[in-house]
């Protein structure tokens, strides 16, 4: 009687929604399911396109990373999911879409297990276990090529990360430039910053060129700047962040005359500053001035009278390039320059590329760089081939680093998987079963790959399997799309860096066990009030276009239980998934 008159213990705000349990990790994994399922269709050399409108501009790609970031994901678990595969582009450039696959399916893969009643922490041993055998069996996979053999290995693997690529067709000529602009950089730093890519709209793709140096567009120019030099050998640089502009004081300044002839000797200071300034740069002995605030007419005429050449709002990044090349310290005062600020290079000249005219600074001797000249027919498309140049710019640069490379098609993962599936004959006890489910998993990427090319998959995996499991030299049979079957891919040159299967894995395995040892959510209802939460639009069902959807009708209306329609291996209950705006 006493018991039943005690006060209740609240320990959260009224209306605040909890969810825990095997309910809570299934409804998760539902979330991160739904999510592969967006960009499953892109992966492989004929993976498709999309196109993501945001409400201002549209986007076509078909770059995992890009796809996950335009998607406005509300669903918290499944946020997760955008994580690895920027953590995949930062540090590996490709194999965004592969990683969050992997992840997706080793979570499907373990949710049967869940389903009946197994310990998540169980699991969570048994995926670890599996991820340091596949890492540990990679390793001793990979091989490498040094000598003259290695340029051949890098103009592989770069023609391996364009094969998925809008520009897939013009590799031959794209894989040579882009293994050209890594080489030219310090071997040590290896500092991608200094390649440059500027898209010039008009001409083909045929017509993009490699130059060996620093390159940025023309500036906003006025009278006097035909006369100037446009092209320069062994020049100073200096460069400033200073405005050399005659600037009247009126608006902003009151001064009290007593003499009417006092006010000439006001405007003769105003043109004296800006002379003093004129002087100390041409004293300086620089040829070539360059500023990132404007260089008025008066600079610019002063500047060409006296040979040299001048470029005022040049954007900070190609200042900086240009800073790292030659040597040259930014200035923010034109007084005290000595020569220890200068910069120089063997060549400075400007040049018509396509429509558009060019500065280029060449044999720069304090940082080699590079800038690659994209032609396309439009914004988009342009956009798209720098994404896939940036690609394949960071897989170069692993491999240079990292010097190992595994062959692809999906071929190195079914002999992982053929390996923990003997491996785990000889494990007694829960842990082969979850091995055995990992060794499924990793089965996702060549079987996606041979959907997405419109062959079939099941006929291609058990082919993969006998090939693999019976045949002793058949560890790098993969895929093939171009015959429609399996071959050699390492003979077939698909080549990719071990780097990038080694981070995938380990990615993968990272967020599957932070999946699995999330047992509940809470939800503040603060959250929920208009305006005060996220306003995108993500998992949930129905709604017009540009609605925006409360955080639990994202986790399928219900509060996130909401999220377990259809119960073990069904997909209803996230039934929608879309970007900002609704499209």
């Amino acid at each position: 009687m006493q018991a039943a008159f005690q006060p209740q213990i609240i320990l959260l705000r009224e209306g605040t929604d909890t969810s825990q349990g095997k309910a809570q990790i299934i409804s998760n994994i539902n979330a991160c399911q739904a999510v592969a399922e967006t960009i499953r269709t892109t992966l492989g050399p004929r993976g498709m396109d999309k196109l993501v409108f945001d409400g201002q501009r549209t986007t076509i790609s078909n770059d995992g990373a890009t796809i996950m970031r335009l998607l406005d994901i509300v669903h918290p678990a499944a946020k997760t999911l955008v994580d690895i595969s920027m953590a995949q582009d930062a540090e590996v450039g490709d194999g965004t879409t592969s990683v969050v696959l992997l992840a997706a399916e080793i979570l499907k893969e373990v949710k049967e297990f869940v389903d009946d009643g197994l310990h998540s922490r169980v699991i969570i041993k048994g995926l670890r276990e599996a991820s340091l055998l596949a890492i540990k069996k990679i390793e001793e996979l990979a091989v490498t090529n040094e000598g003259d053999l290695f340029r051949k290995l890098l103009e592989k693997c770069a023609s391996t990360a364009l094969n998925s690529k809008l520009i897939a067709r013009q590799k031959h000529l794209f894989a040579p430039m882009i293994v050209d602009a890594v080489t030219l950089l310090d071997s040590e730093l290896c500092d991608i910053k200094l390649i440059g890519i500027k898209k010039i709209t008009g001409g083909s793709v045929t017509d993009s060129q490699l130059i060996t140096g620093v390159a940025f567009k023309k500036t906003f120019s006025y009278a006097g700047f035909e006369q100037q030099p446009k092209h320069l050998s062994n020049p100073l640089i200096l460069l400033l962040n200073v405005e050399l502009e005659l600037k009247s004081e009126k608006e902003n300044a009151e001064i009290r005359l007593t003499d009417p002839d006092q006010y000439q000797g006001i405007v003769d200071a105003e043109w004296q500053i800006i002379y003093n300034k004129l002087d100390k740069c041409v004293n300086s002995g620089a040829k070539v001035v360059l500023s990132r605030l404007p260089i008025g007419d008066l600079g610019t005429q002063y500047f060409a009278d006296r040979g040299i050449f001048c470029a005022g709002r040049v954007p900070s990044d190609d200042l900086d390039r240009v800073s790292k090349a030659t040597g040259a310290i930014v200035q923010t005062s034109v007084y005290d320059i000595t020569e220890n600020v200068l910069g120089s290079c063997e060549s400075f000249e400007e040049k018509g590329l396509g429509d558009e005219r060019y500065n280029i600074f060449t044999g720069c001797p304090k940082a080699k760089t590079a800038t690659i000249i994209l032609r396309g027919g439009g914004d988009q498309y342009l956009d798209e081939t720098e994404r896939s140049i940036h690609d394949a710019i960071m897989i170069v640069k692993r491999t240079l680093s990292h010097r190992k490379v595994v062959a692809g098609g999906g071929a190195i993962e079914m002999e992982v998987s053929t390996y923990l599936r003997e491996y785990s004959k000889n494990i007694p006890g829960k842990l082969q079963l979850i091995i055995n489910a990992f060794a499924k998993a990793l089965e996702v990427i060549p079987r996606q790959v041979a959907e997405n090319a419109g062959l079939d998959s099941v006929d291609i995996i058990n082919k993969l399997r006998k090939e693999h499991s019976t045949n002793p030299n058949g560890k790098w049979i993969g895929v093939d799309v171009l015959n429609e079957g399996i071959c050699d891919t390492y003979e077939s040159g698909v080549w990719e860096p071990a780097a990038n299967k080694l981070n995938a894995v380990a990615s993968a395995i990272e967020v599957a066990c932070s999946i699995l040892s999330i047992d509940e959510t809470v939800r503040n209802p603060q959250s929920e009030k208009p305006g005060a939460a996220s306003q995108g639009v993500g998992l949930g069902q129905g709604g017009g276009a540009g609605t925006r959807k409360m955080v639990s009708e994202a986790m399928g209306g219900g509060g996130m239980a909401g999220m377990m329609r259809g119960g073990r291996g069904g997909r209803k209950g996230v039934q929608m998934f879309r970007g900002r705006g609704g499209a």
